[in-house]
């Protein structure tokens, strides 16, 4: 379901784990994406059809909108930013309980909601 950013906090995917063992997520560096440019990890994320966790405001949206903008897939974004770890685990673990995937195709969502 997700794949978060290399620079995502790993602390925020270790407490997704600890607080709900079988969500499924994986590490940018854990499926040899470390090092790869933004346009990269995306493609990757939509061919697994994962929801990319991020805190890059900066890039990340940009080669989203320019993936729907050229009709290729977009799995969806998660901007997390301003929240603690705690906050930030219970948003995404609430996120996930209560939406599939499909919800958030071609979407950028920034966190807080």
């Amino acid at each position: 379901m997700f794949l978060a950013d290399i620079n995502f906090n790993n602390n925020i995917v270790r407490g997704l784990l600890r607080r709900k063992g079988d969500l499924d997520v994986v590490r940018a560096q854990d499926v040899g994406l470390e090092g790869q440019e933004d346009d990269v990890v995306l493609a990757y994320a939509a061919n697994t059809n994962r929801i990319l966790l991020t805190h890059d405001i900066s890039t990340v949206p940009e080669f989203a909108y320019a993936r729907v903008q050229t009709g290729q897939f977009m799995p969806g974004v998660f901007i997390v930013n301003g929240l603690s770890i705690g906050a930030a685990t219970t948003e995404l673990i609430l996120l996930a309980e209560a939406s599939s995937p499909e919800d958030w195709h071609n979407i950028v969502a920034y966190l807080p909601v």
